[in-house]
């Protein structure tokens, strides 16, 4: 990267926050920062692994905010026509998930991008999983989980992608409303930027669409990335 740290401005811009609120959590202890020459500094990845947290912490209307601020940006860099449903490859989609626990849900999830031919290296991502994991839960409820690792390096993968799965029951995964969880959706992204971008994206339509309820009735791969389009084409009209 050609740019390891951000000051106040730069990184509020970066996550589509008011500076105000990144700096009240800087002074709080919640992002990693420093204060020094009348200004704060934030370290790249650092800043990426906070915001990707405090993103699946917001509330719908932050949510709506957040993802509303991404498309003004995206129309301004001609980068308005991405979509979610794009980055799905049916080899990663799978409807009968057979974890019973969270550790087993991340191996299962781990090993199903696997079978997209994407990854470099398929144990390096479950340790990532975890690691993200243990520091707090990707569970957001409605039922829905949005894993992905800490950081977002382009030796992970050879290219941004996404797998689903549903697993055959309910798992609990630390869902703040302690409900279990059956819809995994592993974000694997060589950019944090459309890391970013993606989450928003997959976290407002779980709380602004019904796909997840509809995603229950799926019978196929091909029925379920269908069902993800449809949404995502809904949502944004």
């Amino acid at each position: 990267m050609s740019r390891t740290t951000f000051n106040l401005r730069q990184a509020a811009e970066h996550v589509h926050l008011d500076m105000n609120v990144l700096k009240h959590a800087a002074q709080r202890g919640e992002v990693e920062a420093s204060e020094h020459g009348g200004d704060w500094w934030f370290e790249h990845r650092a800043l990426d692994e906070w915001a990707q947290r405090n993103l699946l912490a917001c509330s719908r209307k932050e949510l709506l905010r957040q993802h509303a601020a991404i498309l003004d940006d995206g129309r301004r860099n001609h980068k308005a026509d991405w979509r979610v449903a794009d980055l799905f490859r049916l080899s990663g989609i799978c409807l009968s998930m057979p974890g019973k626990a969270k550790a087993g849900m991340v191996r299962d999830m781990s090993d199903l991008a696997q079978k997209t031919g994407l990854v470099y290296d398929g144990d390096g991502l479950f340790r990532e999983l975890m690691e993200r994991e243990t520091i707090a839960s990707t569970a957001v409820g409605q039922g829905a989980a949005f894993m992905h690792p800490r950081f977002h390096d382009p030796y992970m993968f050879e290219e941004s992608f996404i797998v689903y799965g549903r697993s055959e029951r309910p798992v609990f995964f630390g869902a703040p409303n302690g409900e279990g969880t059956r819809h995994f959706f592993l974000v694997c992204s060589t950019d944090h930027v459309q890391h970013l971008n993606i989450l928003a994206r997959l976290a407002v339509m779980a709380h602004a669409t019904e796909f997840l309820s509809i995603l229950d009735e799926a019978s196929s791969s091909e029925e379920a990335l269908s069902i993800i389009k449809a949404a995502e084409e809904g949502f944004l009209k």
